[in-house]
């Protein structure tokens, strides 16, 4: 139990560590761009950028399975298992390295005709450079990955994905400061991205002993072909939205939605490295059928991730306007400021991290058959109402459909998992939602009686002080009436961690 938690607390700092670098490089280098080369171009590479990661969705899932499909052998240290699950995975994969491959050709061909603006030749190449930087970090070393990740030793490749974003953030910025052609920019920082599976190898081969070419009479991964539902739906949520504006929209406005994009990704990101290696534990815990302790590690979580969404995307959608009013300030050629726009896509993020409890109970059970139904309803959703309100609202449209779809799914997995994994009634989940709407509706009014005085950095760190404190204080009086408990035993916790060092 203690090296779970040990495990856990590697996993959660790691994670924290890299988003944290990530946001400020995120913020750091599309700010470079904006400024060097204008708000087309900006979003020309926020728009290839989309396309591209669209490579993953050839993935089909199996990821997902092959990391569940881990969970038992790993637990009972049956590295012939696991040997198997490994090699029947690096066969899969090397496939899918072949279809990248024809993808960018046929992207090469297809995309640089909605490219309005930029010639075919500078629109090629810059497919082809980001191209290398987005084959490097969705591939290489996939397999190192998942086995890390399935043994709650995430903080590995976190450790080393976290080196190759300094290092990637420092050598773009010097070339954007030199006044290098963007083209080169992306081709040549592109190249530190192969530095992560090379260091993942070495920790492999050095802690595993793993026959890669082993192979089975049977296929070792279950459910191989059954989280393509939940990998598609994934894709649809998550990347869609960009390639809606750029065949219905301007690039001015990919532009404008990258950076709203940012902001909420990161956010989102951030609070989502508290939660990492949990699906791993729960997945554990379900493979030694520990049900007690399951339930009880998922009612934490819950509760953690109701609270915590509720508190970091209430502030969010108060700050991000006038974070996104200084972080342009000074670019004129595009209207940063849609205010409707911001209100939907941060209610669309935060029903992300709302859905995600229920989520990771899923997948570390390995139940992508029997959800596959509410992945595709998502999908469908997301991409009719993208589609149908684009045109009216732009912008606000492609949040709309997000929304819409995460509401779903939210409630969709609540109801699964209370029935069919922990067999528990559904009734604390509409409590959560009770607390959550009791707690953003009276502290987004008060918020709403404040501004920033000023278009400063120094303005906005002061606006941001005052929103959190007022969300954070309605958030423990609400929290307090409804799970008083909880809010006890972790101020309990706090005071004797406080007491010790």
């Amino acid at each position: 139990m203690q090296d779970r938690k040990e495990r856990l607390k590697r996993n959660t700092v790691a994670s924290l560590v890299f988003q944290v670098t990530n946001i400020v490089c995120g913020f750091l280098l599309p700010r470079l761009i904006l400024a060097r080369y204008g708000s087309e171009v900006n979003g020309l590479v926020g728009s290839i950028t989309q396309f591209l990661e669209l490579i993953a969705f050839l993935e089909l899932g199996v990821g997902a399975v092959v990391q569940a499909s881990l969970y038992k052998p790993l637990a009972e240290r049956d590295l012939n298992a696991v040997s198997r699950i490994a090699s029947s995975a690096r066969r899969f994969f090397s496939k899918i390295a072949l279809a990248l491959g024809l993808y960018t050709a046929g992207l090469l061909l297809v995309y640089p005709r909605f490219a309005g603006g930029f010639d075919r030749a500078y629109t090629g190449a810059l497919i082809l450079a980001i191209g290398v930087g987005t084959f490097a970090q969705y591939y290489l070393g996939l397999v190192d990955r998942l086995l890390l990740t399935a043994d709650q030793r995430g903080y590995v490749q976190y450790a080393a994905q976290t080196a190759a974003l300094l290092l990637n953030t420092a050598a773009s910025a010097a070339l954007i400061e030199w006044g290098a052609d963007i083209r080169t920019v992306k081709l040549s920082t592109a190249l530190i991205f192969l530095i992560r599976p090379m260091a993942l190898r070495l920790y492999v081969r050095r802690h595993y002993h793993i026959e890669r070419r082993s192979r089975a009479e049977e296929e070792p991964i279950r459910q191989k072909w059954n989280g393509i539902a939940q990998h598609v739906s994934y894709y649809v949520l998550e990347k869609t939205d960009v390639i809606v504006l750029t065949l219905l929209s301007t690039l001015k406005n990919v532009s404008v939605y990258s950076v709203y994009h940012m902001v909420i990704y990161g956010v989102k990101n951030l609070f989502l490295s508290l939660t990492y290696g949990v699906q791993a534990l729960m997945g554990e815990l379900i493979a030694k059928e520990e049900t007690e302790r399951l339930r009880e590690l998922f009612d934490w979580t819950e509760w953690l991730l109701h609270t915590g969404t509720v508190f970091l995307f209430g502030c969010t959608g108060v700050l991000i306007l006038p974070f996104i009013q200084v972080y342009t300030s000074g670019i004129n050629d595009a209207n940063y400021q849609v205010p409707l726009f911001a209100l939907l896509i941060t209610l669309a993020h935060a029903g992300h991290c709302l859905r995600l409890p229920y989520d990771l109970l899923i997948l570390a059970a390995g139940h992508f058959r029997q959800t596959q139904r509410c992945h595709i309803t998502a999908a469908l959703l997301n991409i009719a109402v993208s589609v149908l309100t684009v045109k009216l609202w732009g912008l606000a449209g492609v949040a709309l459909g997000t929304l819409c779809a995460m509401a779903y799914q939210t409630v969709w997995m609540a109801l699964y998992d209370s029935r069919h994994i922990l067999h528990v009634p559904i009734r604390g989940f509409w409590i959560h939602l009770l607390a959550d709407g009791l707690t953003a509706l009276p502290a987004g009014l008060l918020c709403s009686r404040i501004s920033m005085r000023t278009v400063s950095v120094g303005a906005w760190l002061l606006l941001a002080a005052e929103t959190a404190g007022l969300w954070a204080l309605t958030a423990i009086g609400i929290n307090w009436l409804f799970f008083g408990d909880k809010v006890k035993r972790l101020a309990e916790k706090g005071l004797k961690k406080l007491k010790r060092s």
